[in-house]
């Protein structure tokens, strides 16, 4: 399958130098490089998330290989929707399907399905692609969309299996983590909500995320692929997660009196 961009010319400019030259603006390509096994990066307009996502990516050594994880903005039929095979398009080119590593996963996990049409409308999995093409043209992904309606068990066998099939796949791989934090409140609410999860992150603190997004309600959308990711990385040796850069919607807009937070995260 070739899936197409979704979100070019909405969420990022539908023009490759437009998009080459937004996203160059928002790297540091001189900050020092760590050796990471998964990043935690927003999914929002370029705008306004931008910055955040180019932060985190800067500060890694990007290896060829990456597992995205992304949550479902719409209803979709199964709990993991895995891509095994195809192209993904964007402005700045075609990115491959690592076929053999997908597989790998998928032999952990009979909660992962094979379900393109997941894949086709969302857009939180394809705004990492445009980062990662830049730094690394050679790039091949495993994209997994995640539905809503998945409990703190399965994300923990989806995780184990994720860094199963990283360890027998025997090349590096980084995780990828797609979300945004809270949506629409005032600044000030963001701020102390978003470090409420933002902590459990940082403490590697996979069922503790989980809770305190659903106890404390906080309209964090991809908590449970960073839920994943956290036991994923933990598997795979991660011990330290550090708070690359966050911002809210409002740090780019002035308007702070509905903003949407935006973490970069990075395990090592």
């Amino acid at each position: 399958m070739r899936r197409k961009s979704a979100v070019g010319g909405y969420f990022y400019p539908g023009k490759e130098d437009a998009l080459r030259t937004m996203v160059e603006g928002m790297l540091d390509t001189e900050k020092e490089k760590e050796k990471a096994i998964c990043v935690v990066s927003p999914h929002a307009g370029f705008e306004y998330s931008g910055p955040v996502a180019g932060a985190v990516f800067s500060s890694v050594q990007l290896p060829g290989k990456f597992v995205i994880l992304g949550p479902s903005h719409r209803p979709i039929q199964t709990r993991v929707a895995i891509m095994k095979q195809g192209i993904w398009e964007t402005p700045l080119g075609n990115v491959k399907i690592d076929s053999s590593l997908a597989e790998l996963i998928m032999t952990h996990s009979h909660l992962i399905e094979e379900d393109e049409t997941a894949h086709v409308h969302e857009h939180s999995l394809e705004v990492q692609l445009p980062f990662i093409q830049y730094l690394r043209e050679d790039a091949a992904i495993v994209p997994i969309c995640l539905s809503y309606h998945i409990s703190f068990e399965e994300l923990e066998e989806l995780g184990q299996a994720i860094a199963k099939g990283i360890k027998e796949y025997k090349q590096d791989v980084l995780i990828v983590a797609s979300t945004d934090m809270s949506h629409y409140v005032d600044q000030s609410v963001a701020k102390e909500k978003d470090f409420l999860a933002i902590e459990r992150i940082l403490e590697l603190d996979a069922r503790g995320l989980h809770d305190t997004v659903e106890h404390e309600n906080i309209s964090m959308c991809g908590f449970q692929p960073t839920t994943s990711a956290i036991v994923a990385s933990k598997e795979l040796g991660g011990e330290k997660a550090s708070l690359i850069h966050y911002q809210t919607s409002g740090d780019r807009t002035g308007n702070f009196s509905e903003v949407v937070g935006y973490a970069g995260i990075r395990i090592t």
